[in-house]
């Protein structure tokens, strides 16, 4: 059965026009067609030339949004010794050792939204990774959450880093702050999302890399984006 779409989001689809727009116009467009009476989330969606099924394809990387995100990110640090203490002055939320991951395994404790390890507590951490994997919290050091440098990692995250990565299907989806945001943040929260995929792009990808790009927020039609502009000179 063909899911309908209510009357308020067929009215903002209706003012959606059949062309690409530029990123500004399509964030003031989303602005002004927002209908959702709760600050909804603004997301960049991706499709890309690439076939994620081969290793040298897969696209996977960080950004911080020069705006954060809007929201609070609570930060678990898993570590020893000195680096309890960097990774307090830091300001992350949580902070220990192997009673944390304990914690994780027995109690199923979940308040957290990233989670930050140095190498040597790597060896507990794996006993979560069942848990922490689906979710997208095993720390893991392409991204910067397996480190040493505990304090630098906690302040990212604090500051709106975003992880990206390539999904089955070729496509990358990602947020880029709240509804509620003057405009020109979100564009440039936007547009350094789109660049930092753009400077991601694997060696092996052939043909046109970005195919699509279409911006929306959690209850928006999608507005398709001209490309072009967006990723030229990255």
């Amino acid at each position: 059965m063909a899911h309908k779409h209510g009357k308020k989001y067929r009215a903002a689809a209706a003012q959606v026009e059949p062309r690409l727009y530029s990123l500004p116009e399509a964030i003031q467009l989303l602005q002004r067609i927002r209908y959702a009476n709760f600050d909804e989330t603004v997301e960049v969606h991706m499709k890309l030339g690439v076939n994620p099924k081969y290793a040298d394809q897969m696209v996977r990387g960080t950004v911080v949004l020069p705006h954060g995100l809007g929201k609070t990110v609570r930060v678990l640090v898993i570590t020893s010794g000195e680096k309890i203490k960097e990774a307090e002055a830091a300001g992350a939320d949580f902070v220990g050792g192997e009673e944390m991951v304990d914690k994780i395994q027995k109690e199923g404790w979940l308040d957290f939204d990233a989670v930050i390890a140095s190498p040597d507590m790597m060896r507990y951490v794996g006993r979560v990774g069942k848990i922490l994997g689906p979710r997208g919290l095993m720390p893991n050091p392409k991204t910067g959450t397996v480190t040493m440098d505990i304090a630098r990692a906690v302040r990212e995250l604090k500051a709106g880093k975003v992880e990206f990565r390539v999904d089955r299907t070729g496509a990358i989806h990602g947020a880029v702050g709240k509804i509620s945001f003057p405009a020109e943040k979100l564009i440039e929260n936007a547009q350094a999302f789109i660049q930092a995929v753009v400077r991601a792009k694997p060696p092996a990808a052939k043909g046109r890399y970005v195919r699509s790009i279409t911006v929306c927020s959690t209850m928006s039609p999608g507005i398709p984006l001209d490309p072009i502009p967006l990723t030229m000179n990255v």
